[in-house]
């Protein structure tokens, strides 16, 4: 049997994608259980971990640390709040019914319309795609809810749409850095090779790291740092500390 994972305190707030001092508050206000101390290091479990993330996620929908420990209370004691706390994770047919989601050529102009080229910019960048000469669907959901979650903060549509511009160009480069050093190495490891079915499976392997590992490090990365900047905006981070 697997041993059990174990965490410092740096380890939970990386794996968890907080900081070190959040963790330190959740401990103060109660929402999270103390670590096992062996020695003066004190040691963490998945348990841990996954009451971390599932704090992370309530603070994201507004929910205030006092009522986090109450609704935590309350779900350590069996009641049934996965769902309606949002804590368990959306199933698969959310996602296809946001990619399924159609709105019309007419509602999207009303939208946009105050934006220069804004309905061929949206539709550039691959947020939303024609399904026929009077509907549109969205074509990539994840920069939809993006933008969704840009007009929610209040920013206005034009400057929402530049910010995602801006995103996608910076995504685009990238996927290109990255495609161009599994060409160079990977590729040409395998190019001078003898091409043989270990070869074969090894360039298979590593395109499918390439794939997938680097855009959850790069997410994980992003979300680490937007913590670190809120942290540091003194406004900002004096009235979350209040909560």
């Amino acid at each position: 049997m697997a041993a059990a994972a174990e965490y410092t305190i740096d380890e939970l707030a990386q794996a968890a994608g907080t900081t070190v001092r959040s963790v330190r508050v959740y401990h103060e206000r109660g929402v999270l259980p103390p670590p096992q101390l062996r020695g003066r290091t004190g040691y963490y479990g998945d348990e841990h971990l996954n009451r971390v993330r599932t704090i992370s996620r309530l603070l994201d929908r507004g929910i205030k640390l006092n009522g986090i420990k109450e609704l935590l209370a309350a779900w350590d004691r069996g009641d049934d709040l996965g769902a309606v706390l949002g804590v368990v994770e959306p199933e698969p047919a959310a996602v296809d019914e946001l990619e399924d989601s159609t709105i019309s050529a007419t509602e999207l102009q009303a939208r946009f319309g105050d934006v220069p080229n804004g309905l061929a910019r949206v539709v550039a960048i691959g947020v939303f795609e024609p399904v026929n000469a009077t509907t549109y669907r969205v074509a990539d959901p994840a920069l939809a809810t993006l933008f969704d979650c840009s007009a929610a903060l209040g920013v206005p549509c034009a400057e929402g749409l530049r910010e995602l511009e801006r995103l996608k160009a910076d995504c685009d480069r990238i996927a290109r850095r990255l495609v161009d050093l599994l060409h160079r190495h990977a590729w040409e490891s395998y190019a001078t090779s003898n091409r043989g079915s270990d070869e074969l499976a090894q360039l298979a392997a590593q395109v499918a790291a390439i794939r997938r590992v680097p855009g959850k490090a790069t997410g994980d990365l992003v979300n680490r740092l937007i913590e670190r900047e809120i942290e540091q905006d003194s406004e900002i981070s004096e009235v979350l500390h209040k909560a």
